[in-house]
């Protein structure tokens, strides 16, 4: 029995805005031109950026988008088909490896025609096979690529007719039938196979959520003013699983809400949020957030110190902490200091005096891989490896500035068990002052209870969340 690429997603709950007609004063539709943006070229270029410039999917998306003169069904179109061709960008390759004598000396630009062509094929329902080959072909010449079009239009019209006798690997393939059948480096595939077993590897491989949400949260105190607010807004919305945040379906460009820009209420991943909740932050406290940018868990735990203690918020690059010191305008923070930090650097004079220390580590990503295709692709083994000294390092420098009694946060949102499990059983070794905390009572039970030994790690196929990891340590007094 052969394995077929199941259908993902659509990618219309994707960054990216979407116009529609809107009464006119007279009170008649007012009919807008047809957008002269070719959506298939506006995708090619983005996952071209993504592929060959190592740009992130949904910036680059977003500003071309922004650019192009482009009715919403197009639109739509064009965000489809560059999510899901990055989400299934090896099913793909395997599909044209069939056709393809050498696909690895193809000009970069014609092999990114040939996938997102075969996207469609493959993945897109309602688009004709011979629409896909022929607007391929006519890219080709678009793009001045015209030496190209017969092979293009070979391989996929033979992509078409043949798609049904394609010889997918089988299940017990293991590491190579994720790989081709989920879209994910094979050495990925048998990490996650090493870690979680065969069959929840094949569960974390293969999630994809029906429809993307933004998670917002009301700014503490003000949770009834939002809930106000919220009746009154035509988003399609679901309680998340922190009490008081809410999940966003389908609303566009909601970082422009007169309410956000307001401080009414922030957007953050319930992964972070947990992360941040895990510090318990209270009342007069002294907290340092190690790698604070963009400067969620920053407000959160600043918010819940009422605006007494300070949160010291360090990043790495100024920029970041430009971000960081936006936040804190945007919702009045007055208990914040930011600054551009190195947080592998010791500060003496600083060793002993938190309360609380929250290191939210530079990590692979790989947790948010449903939502963020493109970075299933980034990390290596060898860079997972740097990360995991990197790591080390963080929490070697970090930990020492946890007061006696004071407790310390370790998080990522990647779901390797080096940079997680792994890396904390190695700190609490060479560390004995420190042991692992329970996680506070405010934390939903039925995510404290997925706890383990060394810390929490969240899984999206099970908790409906990130790939989040978290692990609270308090110092022995």
């Amino acid at each position: 029995m052969q394995n077929k690429p199941r259908n993902p997603r659509p990618g219309t709950g994707r960054p990216g805005n979407t116009s529609f007609n809107r009464p006119s004063p007279a009170g008649k539709a007012e009919v807008r031109p047809r957008g002269n943006a070719n959506p298939r070229r506006v995708a090619v270029e983005v996952v071209d950026e993504v592929l060959k410039k190592d740009a992130y999917a949904a910036l680059s998306l977003d500003d071309k988008l922004n650019a192009a003169n482009m009715i919403s069904l197009d639109r739509r179109l064009c965000a489809s088909i560059v999510y899901r061709t990055l989400e299934n960008l090896y099913t793909i390759d395997f599909a044209l490896s069939g056709f393809l004598r050498d696909a690895e000396a193809l000009e970069p630009t014609v092999r990114t025609i040939l996938r997102t062509a075969a996207c469609q094929i493959l993945f897109h329902d309602r688009v004709p096979g011979s629409a896909a080959v022929n607007e391929a072909v006519k890219l080709t010449h678009e793009l001045r690529l015209d030496g190209f079009s017969g092979m293009v239009n070979a391989v996929l019209r033979r992509l078409v007719e043949h798609k049904a006798e394609i010889k997918w690997p089988e299940e017990s393939e293991g590491a190579r039938f994720l790989s081709v059948t989920y879209s994910m480096p094979e050495w990925l595939a048998q990490r996650l196979i090493d870690d979680y077993g065969p069959e929840e590897a094949k569960q974390i491989a293969s999630y994809r959520t029906e429809k993307h949400a933004v998670t917002v949260r009301p700014t503490f105190g003000r949770e009834k003013e939002f809930q106000a607010a919220l009746a009154k807004k035509v988003w399609e919305t679901e309680p998340a699983v922190l009490p008081g945040a809410t999940r966003v379906y389908g609303a566009m460009a909601i970082a422009r809400d007169s309410d956000y820009l307001g401080g009414l209420f922030s957007i953050q991943g319930e992964g972070s949020m947990i992360a941040a909740e895990a510090v318990g932050a209270g009342r007069g406290m002294n907290i340092l957030d190690c790698c604070a940018a963009p400067g969620g868990k920053t407000a959160y735990m600043a918010e819940r110190m009422e605006g007494t203690g300070r949160v010291y918020a360090w990043d790495l690059h100024s920029h970041r902490v430009e971000l960081i010191r936006a936040m804190t305008r945007r919702l009045r923070l007055e208990n914040v200091r930011m600054a551009a930090r190195d947080a592998e650097a010791l500060r003496e004079e600083m060793t002993g005096s938190m309360d609380a220390v929250l290191l939210d580590a530079p990590c692979s990503g790989l947790g948010v891989m449903d939502d963020k295709p493109d970075v299933k692709y980034r990390p290596t083994p060898e860079s997972v490896a740097a990360l995991c000294e990197t790591q080390k390092k963080l929490l070697d420098t970090c930990c020492r500035y946890v007061k006696p009694g004071g407790v310390l946060v370790y998080s990522t949102c990647s779901m390797l068990k080096d940079e997680n499990e792994r890396q904390i059983a190695y700190f609490l070794a060479s560390h004995p002052e420190f042991s692992i905390d329970p996680l506070p009572a405010s934390i939903p039970e039925s995510i404290r209870v997925q706890a383990g030994p060394n810390g929490l790690q969240l899984l999206p196929h099970r908790d409906h969340v990130e790939g989040f990891f978290v692990a609270r340590m308090k110092r022995r007094g």
